[in-house]
């Protein structure tokens, strides 16, 4: 499973960082059990990144943090696209007019990426308001999602169907409620690529109980 973190400047830390983790101790964990089978001749395919749309070094996150930035995302049909992209959220309803979300999503060119990679059919999973930057790409259009209860009333009004969840699955497409529901997002992601045993594992090493209150189904149509 390769996965690819979406950052720019004020995205809410818990948003990325948190799932982040939970990925990173899994992968590691999920290495290890492939290491011990004799069934398997190599490791699982494993690629953690953090990246932006534009070649930097570094982003800062809505409370100061600053964060490295391992690559420039990619076309979603190169070589090097992951298989899940994961968008955080931050400073929706502050509307900062220069770090936030909502400035992302005035400028418009996340939500024409996160649009391209949803046609190319690339998993997208949306932390807290991230999910604003996916309405504002069309992508939620129609879709079972949810996001932070500040932008409810936005999200239902962008044309998505608000589910009281907070995890929802819709297939392709994957939304989490308030911030520190990334990590039952990141968890419930776990548990279905590498088992119940790895996220339990993860849960536990992170000293987090998970919530499972994940709404799973596809929307109609």
């Amino acid at each position: 499973m390769n996965v690819d973190v979406l950052l720019y400047d004020g995205f809410d830390e818990l948003d990325a960082i948190g799932p982040y983790e939970v990925f990173e101790y899994a992968l590691e964990f999920a290495a290890e059990e492939s290491a011990g089978s004799v069934e398997t001749d190599a490791e699982p395919a494993r690629r953690l990144r953090y990246v932006t749309l534009a070649d930097r070094d570094r982003v800062t996150a809505s409370h100061g943090t600053r964060v490295g930035v391992d690559a420039v995302l990619p076309e979603p049909d190169a070589g090097d696209a992951p298989d899940l992209l994961v968008v955080p959220g931050g400073g929706w309803t502050g509307r900062d007019e220069t770090a936030s979300a909502w400035a992302e999503a005035e400028r418009g060119a996340i939500p024409d990426a996160l649009a391209e990679y949803h046609a190319a059919g690339v998993r997208i999973a949306s932390v807290c308001t991230g999910s604003m930057l996916l309405a504002a790409a069309g992508v939620t259009d129609g879709r079972r999602a949810v996001t932070h209860a500040s932008a409810l009333d936005e999200l239902r009004d962008s044309g998505a169907r608000v589910v009281d969840a907070r995890v929802v699955d819709d297939g392709d497409l994957l939304t989490a409620g308030g911030v520190t529901s990334g990590l039952d997002l990141a968890l419930y992601i776990v548990e279905q690529e590498f088992g119940a045993a790895v996220a339990d594992r993860v849960a536990t090493v992170i000293e987090y109980d998970r919530r499972y209150e994940v709404a799973r189904g596809m929307s109609d149509g």
